[in-house]
């Protein structure tokens, strides 16, 4: 088992920035792909960024390709969102995810379902 622990969100106004951290305890000996997913009120949980177990390939949404940058510390079990350019659209609970995986990509990364173990989310407000 692998816990996730989110921290670092908050409220800020648009056109700021903010570093969200997620660090892992328990089973962290295996590799894990870390992933951001985001939901709003009312919406969908949606993938927001993904890197691979060594931290040498990330992806990205669309959304926010360009503003986001994740980054991982694996001698600290952290993983990072650091979130520049924000716009009142980023708001949403930010939540972190772990899957069991030592592949550079995988096209499942994006989905919700792929994911085995999630912290408890971390609000991000932007307000405009």
């Amino acid at each position: 088992q692998v816990q996730l622990v989110e921290s670092g969100g908050g409220l800020v106004q648009a056109g700021g920035s903010l570093r969200l951290s997620c660090t892992a305890s328990g089973r962290t000996d295996s590799s894990y792909a870390m992933a951001w997913f985001r939901q709003a009120p009312g919406k969908e949980r949606e993938f927001v960024a993904v890197i691979n177990w060594s931290g040498a390939r990330a992806y990205y949404a669309d959304s926010v390709k360009g503003r986001f940058t994740i980054s991982r510390d694996n001698t600290k079990n952290t993983v990072y969102l650091q979130m520049t350019s924000l716009k009142p659209e980023d708001t949403a609970v930010h939540y972190c995810a772990a899957e069991d995986s030592r592949a550079a990509y995988s096209s499942s990364w994006y989905f919700p379902y792929e994911y085995d173990y999630w912290g408890q989310g971390t609000q991000v407000t932007v307000s405009s």
